[in-house]
């Protein structure tokens, strides 16, 4: 949490030089608390495990947080139960006249279609257009952050030659952006696709900011200047099996596919993965939820805009 001290204070800009976030006592006593409102749009046909994934990213926080779940009407999952859906989880048309704090957009593995052909994508267009003005903050997820730089930006996605499917180091960029406060100079995150947002059309789109890339991976951590739309490329939300589990998965359809990288101990599936990602993981969506949602969030959620 901030350190919160008077805004005359000399050490104050001293502080802020430093990148340590301070809060002058006006401010302080202008805040009131209440739990921060976030919505998950869950597209993972493995429902269940990601509602897992995200739940232990978000709390890590001393933030108390209130979760809603949504899935599509226009596509009713068929990997998990009706009952678990019909309980846990709402639709678009019940919730779109509410504002949120923040929202989570989940990967989906549908990276060989085309985002036109996707049964719902104009559910989904409809719901990233409804983020603008009713969250004030947007996480998106892999191919949730390929679809979504394709609505905003027009960002296409380009087809890899094989399965990137691994844990791979990245360098962080604008290390005094409030995202990536915190992060190490190198840190490892999972990926699992098959595609990848241009880069080029990334870097010269003057809306966007990288922040985090890999050179096997290309760009993971992108956000815009106001920090209201972020997008993840890759998985920090993994478990340390996912990458496990799916590359068994894999390998059981009879699909050509190798074996994660820098992932299993010595490369060899019998001893078992290595766990190398969660320390960064936890401080991104900490930072997300920190700086990106509860200090920018209107303790009136009618005055989010």
């Amino acid at each position: 949490m901030p350190i919160r001290i008077d805004g005359e204070l000399p050490a104050k800009k001293i502080l802020e030089r430093e990148n340590v976030f301070v809060m002058d006592m006006e401010r302080a006593i202008a805040q009131d608390i209440r739990p921060l409102e976030i919505v998950i749009l869950n597209l993972m046909p493995t429902k269940q495990a990601t509602e897992l994934h995200l739940l232990r990213s978000l709390s890590n926080t001393p933030l108390q947080i209130d979760v809603t779940f949504l899935q599509t009407e226009s596509y009713r999952p068929t990997h998990v139960s009706k009952s678990h859906m019909e309980k846990f989880y709402t639709f678009f048309s019940k919730i779109k006249h509410k504002k949120f704090d923040g929202m989570i957009i989940t990967g989906a593995p549908l990276e060989k279609i085309e985002f036109e052909q996707v049964e719902y994508w104009k559910e989904l267009t409809e719901i990233m257009e409804w983020t603008k003005t009713n969250v004030t903050s947007t996480l998106h997820i892999c191919w949730g952050a390929q679809a979504a730089l394709y609505y905003h930006y027009g960002i296409k996605k380009i087809f890899l030659d094989k399965k990137l499917s691994g844990v791979y180091k990245h360098r962080t960029i604008h290390k005094k952006t409030p995202l990536v406060r915190g992060f190490d100079d190198i840190f490892c995150v999972p990926h699992s696709r098959y595609t990848a947002s241009d880069m080029d059309e990334i870097r010269n789109c003057k809306d966007l900011i990288i922040l985090g890339e890999s050179d096997e991976a290309g760009p993971y951590l992108i956000k815009n200047e106001t920090g209201s739309q972020i997008f993840v490329t890759g998985h920090p939300e993994y478990d340390v099996m996912t990458l496990d589990y799916e590359y068994k998965r894999d390998i059981a359809k009879g699909l050509d596919i190798d074996i994660p990288q820098n992932y299993y101990i010595d490369d060899d599936p019998e001893k078992g993965p290595i766990k190398s990602w969660r320390c960064h993981a936890n401080m991104m969506y900490t930072n997300w939820l920190n700086y990106y949602v509860y200090q920018l969030t209107p303790y009136d959620l009618g005055n989010v805009k």
